[in-house]
C-alpha cells in the first residue's frame, strides 16, 4: 500500500465530511456564517417571540405606546432604540425592557448620558407597552468602546446646552464654552461631602463611593480626616492660584473627587506628569518630587477635569485665571501642568460610563453645569492642540 504523504491544502476529506454532516444536523455552522445583530427595523417587523440580538441607538425612554421621553426620565425600566440617533417617530423604535439587574447601568434616569449611544441588546422580540419591543432582556453591550461618542462627534446636548459653541474652534470655542459653563450653582465646602456621595457612588455597591486615584470602594460613611478615611481631593490643587476651599473653584465638584487620605497626601499639590516611584495604597500610581501620575484607568478623567477648570475660571468671579501649561513645579501660580501629557491622557483614556454619569449628576442635581470635555473630548485638541 502506498501512503500519500504530500501536504494537502484545506481540511482533510474526512474532516470536511464530518463538518458538513454536523452542519446539516444544525449542530454547528461555519464561523463566517455567524449571525449579525438585527437592525431595529428588522426587529420591529419580526415580532415572533424569538431571542435575538438587536443593534440600535438609544433615543429615549418609552412611557406609553406612542410616547418616548428624551429628558427628565422617570425611572430606569426601559429604553427606546432606533436605527438612527436622531429618530423621533415612535413607529421606527423598538421598546426594550430593562430587568432589575441591568437598571443601575443601563437605565436612563441613572445614566442619561447613554442617550445617543449605539448598543446591542439581546432578548425576546415581543410587544412592550403594546408596541414592538423586546422583553426578557438578557444582555446589553455598547458597540465599540463604551465611551465612543455618537457618530459625527455629537452629544445629546449640542442643540441645547452647547448650541452657542457649535461650529467654533480654538480661542472662540474656549470663550463660548466659558460663557456656557460659568452659569452654575455654587456649593459650600460642607455640601461637597453630600454631593460626592452621589456623584462618585460605586455602581457595584450603592453604600460606597469609588476613590479616584486608588480606585478603592469605601463606605460613604467613612468620610473624614482619619488615616483610613476618604476626603475631598482637589484635582486642580487649591494652592495653584491660592483659592483654598472658599465657595468657588475650591468647591467646584467637577474637579473635587473622593480619595483615600493617605493617597491624597501623597499627591499633595503636585502637577501631573509621567514617572516616579510607586505610591503606597495606589496601584499603578507614580510620584516624584514635583509630579504625580495616576493609574491608567483615570488619566483621561484627570485631564478633562483640569481642562474644565481652565475654561470655567478665566479671571472673573473674583477668582484667578486658571490655565494649563507645559511645566511642573508651578507652586502657587494659577497654572497646572504638564499640558502635553494631559492632552495625551485625554486622547488615550476615553470617557467611560462612570464619568458620563458623574457629569450628568452634577448637571442635573448639584451645579447645573457640565464638563464639556466629557461630552466632547475632541474640543481639548481644538483649543490647546
Amino acid at each position: 500500500m502506498t501512503i500519500d504523504c504530500r501536504r494537502r491544502r484545506g481540511p482533510t476529506p474526512w474532516l470536511a465530511l464530518v463538518t458538513a454532516l454536523l452542519f446539516s444536523l444544525g449542530l454547528t455552522a461555519p464561523a463566517s456564517q455567524a449571525a449579525a445583530p438585527l437592525t431595529v427595523a428588522q426587529a420591529v417587523a419580526g415580532q415572533d417571540g424569538s431571542t435575538q440580538t438587536v443593534r440600535g441607538y438609544v433615543v429615549g425612554q418609552p412611557t406609553a405606546t406612542n410616547t418616548v421621553v428624551t429628558s427628565n426620565y422617570p425611572n430606569d425600566y426601559a429604553l427606546a432604540i432606533a436605527d438612527s440617533a436622531g429618530t423621533t417617530n415612535t413607529a421606527s423604535m423598538l421598546y426594550v425592557q430593562i430587568p432589575s439587574a441591568f437598571r443601575a447601568q443601563w437605565g436612563l434616569k441613572s445614566n442619561p448620558g447613554l442617550k445617543g449611544r449605539q448598543i446591542d441588546v439581546t432578548g425576546k422580540l415581543t410587544a412592550y407597552f403594546s408596541h414592538p419591543g423586546m422583553t426578557g432582556t438578557t444582555a446589553f453591550a455598547t458597540v465599540g468602546s463604551p465611551s465612543d461618542p455618537p457618530p459625527g462627534g455629537t452629544s445629546p446636548w449640542d442643540s441645547t446646552y452647547y448650541a452657542p459653541a457649535m461650529g467654533k474652534s480654538g480661542a472662540a470655542l474656549k470663550a463660548s464654552l466659558h460663557d456656557i459653563i460659568d452659569d452654575q450653582t455654587k456649593l459650600t465646602y460642607d455640601q461637597v461631602w453630600t454631593a460626592l456621595k452621589d456623584t462618585d457612588q460605586d455602581p457595584a455597591n450603592t453604600n460606597n463611593i469609588r476613590t479616584l486615584y486608588s480606585g478603592l470602594s469605601l463606605p460613604k460613611s467613612t468620610n473624614g480626616g482619619g488615616v483610613d478615611d476618604w476626603n475631598r481631593e482637589h484635582v486642580w490643587a487649591k494652592s495653584h492660584g491660592d483659592f483654598g476651599t472658599a465657595t468657588g473653584p475650591g468647591t467646584d465638584v467637577h474637579h473635587l473627587r473622593p480619595e483615600d487620605v493617605t493617597v491624597n497626601s501623597a499627591r499633595g499639590n503636585k502637577d501631573f506628569d509621567t514617572g516616579g516611584g510607586t505610591v503606597s495604597q495606589c496601584g499603578g500610581c507614580l510620584t516624584d518630587i514635583d509630579s504625580f501620575e495616576p493609574r491608567d484607568a483615570v488619566k483621561g478623567d484627570v485631564a478633562r477635569m483640569i481642562l474644565y477648570m481652565a475654561v470655567r475660571y478665566e479671571g472673573g468671579d473674583g477668582w484667578p485665571d486658571l490655565e494649563p501649561n507645559d511645566a511642573v513645579g508651578n507652586g502657587s501660580a494659577p497654572f497646572m501642568g504638564r499640558l502635553s501629557v494631559l492632552l495625551a491622557w485625554n486622547a488615550a483614556d476615553p470617557v467611560d460610563t462612570f464619568e458620563m454619569r458623574r457629569n450628568d449628576r452634577i448637571h442635573s442635581t448639584w451645579q447645573g453645569n457640565r464638563n464639556p470635555f466629557i461630552d466632547h473630548p475632541e474640543w481639548a485638541a481644538s483649543i490647546w492642540g
